[in-house]
């Protein structure tokens, strides 16, 4: 699993936008940025949709008047399930990114088999991260949800 300190490994996330869809690299996403990232097991799951994704769209405002240039909300599902999912929520201030083959999660160390729910995909876990490295480091265990909060990241940005 990666740590803190560690660079993010050269892997692509896609986004479906107005524009069509974008092939996004780890410079286009990173590169002289500091990001919050977080990842959820599923668009329109339940805990992800009543909870992890809202607290991060009501908080986007403190969490970025704390010097944070983007917020990234990444899943193993396809670029139009995520902009889809994003729409519904209302979701402007946050880009939501697709990793539908789970290599970005699996080079990460941070996948997991669901099984019949959905094969291969995230841990639920959020990341602070300075020019592709992770400065932050936060993964739930099991089924909590507690340490990649919106509230709790803010906490440590």
């Amino acid at each position: 699993m990666i740590e803190q300190g560690q660079k993010l490994p050269d892997v692509t996330l896609t986004q479906l936008t107005n524009d069509g869809m974008q092939t996004l690299t780890n410079e286009d996403l990173f590169d002289g940025k500091k990001v919050v990232l977080f990842a959820v097991p599923g668009a329109f799951t339940p805990t992800c949709s009543n909870a992890h994704l809202p607290e991060f769209i009501t908080l986007a405002d403190k969490i970025k008047a704390k010097g944070v240039d983007a917020i990234y909300c990444v899943s193993v599902n396809d670029a139009f399930v995520m902009k889809a999912w994003g729409e519904s929520q209302n979701a402007e201030e946050i880009s939501l990114l697709a990793d539908g083959d789970a290599s970005f999660t699996k080079a990460l160390g941070l996948d997991k088999d669901t099984a019949g729910f959905g094969g291969t995909r995230s841990s639920r876990y959020a990341m602070i991260i300075d020019n592709a490295e992770v400065t932050g480091l936060f993964v739930e265990q099991g089924k909590e949800f507690e340490v990649s909060r919106a509230e709790y990241v803010l906490e440590k940005i």
